[in-house]
């Protein structure tokens, strides 16, 4: 074989193999300095935020809705119900099929990619996905859940989305129902902000959701899918061991940058003493 095909099998080869692994955010390790987190204005991105293209605002929008800005104007609404969310229509939805809070069959039209989290087309064993638009990168890691009756295991019937904004990865748990593989955390890479269902019976017991948190270490933690200031108290004892920090922000929205996260895991409690 001549050597110019063998470098171009090579070069192929080596595409197939880094490619989904590059797309993911194995790589954000940097050391941070600047330790903080602001709270957002609701009119956009703050002048101390800087041009850093690795930022966001986020913003809870009741149950498991976060809504997710990027300083490009792209907006993603996470466990999309039709109902959750205002303002201009997003441009990315992500959905999974626990209860209908979490999804619609009747998306608005005009959102560019609606994304569901569990299989949905005739064949399919898993949801897959893999889109980028403008500077927000989404993809998926399919999981397991619980039947409609809280029984029997549905196969990839969750899944763990992630929103890449340059080096900021943030991921939404969905409806997890089981402890994370190391296959699981392989995918998912060094996630900077985890947003967590801490109801603590619907999705798993609250000591089995800290053990995930402990699985990622993320250093922002934004709780979801929860009803009242108790499940927030029993969610802070039991975050005790992990060093965590809680904060009450005074309202919704969240200004995240990733040269600013804070050195020690933070919880933003953003929904208040109820979640919804």
């Amino acid at each position: 074989m001549s050597r110019l095909p063998f470098l171009a099998l090579l070069a192929t080869a080596f595409a197939l193999v880094a490619g989904p692994v590059l797309a993911r955010c194995s790589q954000n390790v940097a050391a941070l300095d600047r330790p903080g987190v602001r709270v957002a204005a609701l009119d956009g991105f703050s002048v101390a935020a800087g041009n850093s293209p690795s930022r966001a605002i986020i913003t809870f929008l009741g149950h498991s809705s976060y809504q997710i800005d990027t300083p490009q104007g792209v907006r993603a609404i996470t466990d999309y119900n039709g109902v959750n969310g205002f303002g201009r229509k997003p441009d990315i939805v992500t959905m999974n099929n626990a209860h209908s809070t979490h999804f619609t069959d009747d998306p608005e039209d005009g959102i560019a990619y609606v994304l569901r989290g569990w299989p949905s087309q005739p064949g399919e064993t898993e949801a897959k996905h893999d889109v980028q638009l403008k500077d927000m990168k989404v993809w998926n890691v399919p999981t397991n859940a619980r039947d409609w009756g809280g029984q029997a295991a549905r196969i990839n019937g969750n899944s763990i989305f992630i929103y890449a904004i340059a080096d900021l990865c943030i991921a939404h748990l969905g409806h997890l129902h089981h402890r994370l593989t190391k296959d699981h955390l392989d995918e998912l890479g060094r996630i900077n902000v985890l947003m967590v269902p801490i109801d603590g019976a619907y999705t798993v017991g609250l000591p089995v959701m800290v053990e995930v948190v402990r699985q990622i270490q993320p250093r922002i933690v934004l709780p979801m899918h929860y009803w009242g200031r108790g499940q927030v108290n029993r969610f802070e004892d039991l975050m005790q061991p992990l060093d965590a920090v809680f904060v009450w922000p005074d309202r919704r929205t969240i200004e995240v940058v990733r040269e600013e996260l804070p050195e020690k895991m933070t919880v933003m409690v953003v929904g208040g003493n109820g979640g919804d």
